[in-house]
């Protein structure tokens, strides 16, 4: 029997999706969050936004879920990048996340990655 694992998406802030950046990989598993500026009913899509920082959402597999303009969400997918450095990540969870400091989430996910890099050069021989 198959057995299909789903991937923990790493969070990245908008800004961090540059197509220079090592984050923006085809089928990259991401965490994303940012503010809606817009969605679309009839393609499902939705446009999120952080700072001068934005990225389209595929929103079709998600269920339950209201869109409000200008509320905030975070969403778990998987990227695509289209021709030209079209990225769209195709999510497969989202939430609201209305109140979420965006500063101290940033400023956390900077504690994570020292964290991370730290213990990963622990277990090096």
């Amino acid at each position: 029997m198959a057995s299909s694992t789903l991937k923990p998406g790493v969070p990245v802030t908008l800004q961090e999706l540059e197509p220079s950046s090592e984050m923006f990989k085809q089928g990259a598993s991401l965490r994303v969050t940012g503010i809606l500026q817009s969605y679309d009913l009839d393609s499902a899509v939705a446009v999120i936004q952080d700072g001068s920082a934005r990225l389209k959402i595929d929103t079709q597999h998600l269920r339950d879920i209201s869109f409000r303009s200008s509320s905030m969400f975070q969403f778990i997918g998987e990227l695509l990048i289209r021709p030209n450095n079209d990225a769209i990540l195709q999510a497969r969870v989202g939430r609201n996340v209305d109140g979420l400091d965006l500063n101290l989430y940033r400023q956390s996910l900077i504690v994570r990655r020292q964290h991370e890099a730290k213990l990963l050069s622990s277990r090096r021989p």
